[in-house]
């Protein structure tokens, strides 16, 4: 995690981040806008930008929007700057901190603007096979995808490769290409010359350049561009890249990881990804299993969360009762590790005692997590029997699928012609000229004002 401090704030903040971060943070100071701006066009990139309310926040903003640089800003300032405060925020600030400034808040802060996180705990068998491949190509410079359901931990696993690899002590830079609008993705990834475009008032260096050496996480490349694509191809292909308004090839060495919540496969047969891309990207893949399939990983998860919350809020160690498990167990965890995770801050923060009890395990919405399983249940049958439907009607033409189709609704309507007309979205004409077919063919035929269920084997006409 990268800071950067901008204003008279460093000797406030810089002890406090990396006590929030514990230790892990790496933070730098810049006294004034034009000196922020330097740093950060020359490569000296930042995940979080801590300003000073004193600093003209909305000139910064507009100058990191002219200039296509992507980078969350959280305003710091004393309690008594209220309206500096909510200039910020209207600005673009992500948040505001008070000073004095509290490492624990400076913590939550970083975390829910940044999404940072380092903590890889798994006992599960089935994630276990995905570390242990994860484990014997982390060394090599082959690229990586890394695929599974969103929360399952994909930009965990991409630290975690970058951590075991030969490039661990150079840079590791992430960009979500789901989160930066197209038109700021190619400068925020290849850069830009001085005069590329309007607001480009100094050359700005990219994500590629800096990476240099080390490994850039593409998260969420699904959502890329299709035009851009063919860029990263040739970047990828031929490790150069070309800045923005540039004229000359910049060669860069790095690699390349890259995540995605969607099957590539089909988003390639649907024409929303590059085949050739995709071909670059998938040395190897590492497809991590959705929570509900790593039964084993739910129960040390929820210990490691509930330890952690616990302290991070100041109270005695809570832990889960057996009841509490088992309800977690059996929980669908659409949202996987980060679903999970939310719930049991939760739980910490609403159980009433040291033992958290199912009834503290509660949804946004307050439901409880049985209701939650029910709904499941419920969705999982509803969606088994459309399946099962659906499979029924494999292998029949589609001349038997409508027979019974004008069949069912015209029983379903007591007989009536013109309702089931209406219903099926045809004319009544054709409707009978259907019927009088299926009566030549020696087909039952509801009559009018009949419940054609209680005599089946009767024959009427289509009339």
């Amino acid at each position: 995690m990268r800071l950067l401090i901008i204003g008279a704030l460093e000797g406030q903040l810089s002890q406090a981040s990396k006590m929030a971060m514990d230790g892990g943070a790496k933070v730098a100071h810049a006294a004034t806008i034009e000196i922020a701006l330097a740093s950060l066009r020359s490569g000296k990139g930042a995940d979080l930008l801590l300003v000073d309310v004193m600093v003209d926040i909305p000139a910064l903003i507009a100058a990191l929007d002219a200039e296509r640089i992507a980078i969350p800003v959280v305003a710091c300032g004393t309690e008594t700057n209220a309206a500096a405060a909510v200039n910020a925020i209207r600005a673009g600030a992500k948040e505001y901190i008070p000073l004095p400034p509290d490492a624990e808040l400076i913590a939550a802060v970083i975390a829910a603007v940044a999404r940072e996180s380092s903590d890889f705990l798994y006992r599960d068998p089935a994630m276990a096979k995905v570390v242990k491949l994860a484990d014997q190509i982390a060394g090599s410079d082959a690229s990586v995808l890394i695929t599974g359901e969103s929360g399952t931990g994909k930009e965990i696993m991409a630290k975690y490769l970058h951590a075991r690899s030969k490039r661990a002590n150079r840079p590791f830079i992430s960009i979500n290409c789901a989160a930066i609008p197209e038109h700021l993705l190619e400068s925020e990834l290849f850069g830009h010359e001085k005069g590329a475009f309007t607001g480009a008032v100094a050359r700005r260096v990219g994500k590629f350049e800096e990476a240099n050496g080390g490994t850039l996480l593409l998260d969420e490349i699904s959502e890329m561009d299709f035009r851009l694509q063919a860029k990263l191809l040739r970047a990828i292909q031929e490790r150069v890249i070309d800045r923005v308004g540039g004229t000359k090839p910049v060669p860069v060495n790095i690699r390349i990881l890259a995540t995605s919540n969607r099957e590539l496969a089909t988003e390639v047969k649907e024409g929303r990804f590059r085949e050739d891309l995709l071909f670059r990207l998938n040395v190897v893949n590492l497809k991590l299993p959705p929570l509900r399939d790593r039964p084993g990983d739910i129960v040390a998860l929820s210990d490691h969360f509930v330890a952690r919350y616990s302290a991070a809020n100041g109270l005695s160690q809570r832990i889960l009762s057996q009841a509490a498990r088992e309800e977690l167990l059996r929980a669908p965890w659409q949202g996987n590790v980060r679903e999970l995770e939310n719930t049991l801050h939760r739980a910490v923060l609403l159980s009433s005692g040291d033992v958290i009890e199912p009834d503290a395990i509660r949804m946004p919405d307050g439901t409880g997590l049985s209701d939650a399983v029910a709904s499941h249940s419920l969705a999982s049958q509803a969606a088994a029997a459309a399946d099962a439907v659906a499979r029924s009607m494999v292998g029949r033409t589609v001349a038997d699928v409508e027979r019974d189709l004008i069949i069912d609704t015209l029983g379903h309507c007591l007989g009536n012609r013109t309702h089931a007309a209406n219903i099926l979205g045809i004319s009544i004409r054709t409707l009978r000229n259907k019927l009088n077919q299926y009566a030549d063919e020696g087909v039952d035929i509801p009559a009018p004002g009949s419940d054609f269920g209680l005599a089946p084997n009767k024959r009427y006409s289509a009339a």
